[in-house]
């Protein structure tokens, strides 16, 4: 059932928002550290177990998928947002390292578009195929 792999989803958001809170504390940050990567890869963990032991049906995955589709944009709207205030009225050190993280990440994109190379386009659909998209 597709509720299955919304459950999972959610819990593993918990389990991950659990997981950052505990590790701001440690830290002494009053704020959730990396809660939302946790559940990201809590998520791609726990549903390859469960395929692996093929517990994990169609029906659910597609829960996944379609969540993942959603889950994805927002948390990187949300997480784009968090605390920028602060960030900018902190001192010249969060400009720059927001400066170099996007003068690297524009760096990469050349590098990663030649690591793939050419490749053969994929043949045409089915009618058969159209038809379950």
């Amino acid at each position: 059932m597709v509720i299955h792999g919304v459950a999972a989803l959610a819990l593993c958001m918990l389990a991950g928002t659990l997981v950052g809170e505990v590790l701001g504390a440690a830290v002494g940050v009053d704020a959730n550290v990396g809660g939302v990567g946790f559940a990201m890869i809590m998520l791609v963990l726990v549903t390859s177990w469960l395929r692996r032991k093929g517990w994990f049906p169609e029906p659910s995955e597609q829960g996944v998928l379609f969540w993942s589709a959603l889950y994805i944009p927002i948390v990187i709207a949300m997480a784009a947002t968090q605390n920028v205030v602060k960030a900018v009225t902190g001192g010249p050190m969060a400009l720059l390292a927001g400066l170099a993280a996007l003068v690297a990440g524009g760096a990469l994109v050349p590098v990663l578009g030649r690591m793939g190379g050419t490749a053969e386009p994929l043949p045409p659909q089915a009618a058969e195929e159209k038809q379950e998209v």
